[in-house]
């Protein structure tokens, strides 16, 4: 059986490309994984980081028709726990009203999925609030954010876009207070739900997230290597992103931390393609890092799925 590839993790400790087994090799040069040139790369990398820019002054003056086009029909979002189809999200959109003085995007890194997919994630920083059907909000600054584009027919469209605020080790957050029967039904009637239906593939694609996360813990060298890809970066959720293989492997077995018990659960994925699935997930993990307790919060990640081999065979744990 051929083995599949993981290509973008957002969260776990949020953005990750790896691989279950050695990806498949092929000497067709358009199908390989490095097949874009670095000044193609460059040159893609800095478009989609405008496109992001565009979105992000859109979402501030609540433009609908830029979104109706720009975003994918498969469009899922995922902003802390909440997650949104394209509908979900042009709804709460429209009833935004946003006074921001200043933001930037910065420090963008793309990951190239195949040749018309992409990952690209990067630092925002805001200065403001918006007014939307849950009441005013200050706006989570600094944030990583990472949007998963599909390019067809010349056109990039988005088709997930993910952030979270980036922890602070000196002040980490608090866990959430416990909201009263009240304050739940208000909020359940402000904020609109999300349609996103469940793929058959969740499943599969859950059982090696948790693989991921166990080996994480145990610091298991060898099993992470196996859900490795040569080309892997991760990003954690403090804002530091690793490169490449090597780098994350050493920060993922290094003593720095030192992990109890983890979990993963709230598994829910949207199909891109016959081979491409996007999977948000919530992970918790009890322990220490630098000697410090790690927060008690959810870590809210998404990971890019890709299925390599001739039968397309999703991996087991």
């Amino acid at each position: 059986m051929k083995k599949a590839v993981i290509n973008a993790f957002l969260g776990l400790v949020a953005l990750m490309l790896a691989a279950c087994g050695t990806p498949e090799k092929t000497t067709d040069p358009s199908t390989r994984a490095d097949a874009t040139s670095p000044a193609a790369a460059a040159e893609i990398a800095e478009a989609l980081l405008a496109l992001d820019n565009q979105a992000n002054a859109a979402y501030l003056r609540s433009d609908a028709k830029f979104f109706e086009e720009m975003l994918s029909d498969k469009f899922a979002m995922r902003e802390g726990g909440r997650q949104m189809d394209k509908a979900a999200f042009m709804k709460l959109n429209a009833g935004n009203k946003c006074n921001v003085k200043g933001w930037i995007l910065e420090d963008p890194q793309m990951a190239r999925i195949d040749a018309d997919i992409y990952v690209l994630s990067y630092r925002g920083t805001f200065d403001g609030s918006c007014t939307g059907p849950d009441g005013k909000l200050k706006i989570p600054s600094p944030i990583r954010a990472a949007t998963v584009w599909i390019r067809a027919g010349g056109t990039w469209r988005a088709a997930f876009h993910g952030q979270d605020p980036i922890f602070d080790a000196k002040n980490p957050p608090l866990p959430a207070k416990a909201k009263d029967k009240k304050e739940t039904k208000k909020d359940d009637k402000a904020v609109p739900s999300a349609n996103i239906v469940a793929d058959p593939s969740t499943a599969a694609m859950m059982a090696v997230e948790k693989s991921v996360w166990e080996a994480w813990k145990a610091k298991d060298a060898k099993k992470l290597e196996e859900l490795m890809t040569a080309d892997l970066s991760f990003q954690n959720i403090y804002g530091t992103y690793f490169a490449n293989r090597a780098d994350t492997l050493k920060n993922w077995t290094s003593p720095y931390c030192d992990i109890k018990s983890v979990s993963v659960a709230d598994g829910s994925s949207t199909m891109l393609s016959p081979t491409v699935g996007i999977l948000s997930r919530t992970g918790t993990a009890e322990g220490t890092c630098n000697g410090q307790n790690l927060p008690p919060v959810p870590i809210y990640g998404t990971s890019v799925y890709v299925k390599k081999g001739t039968r397309g065979d999703w991996p087991s744990a």
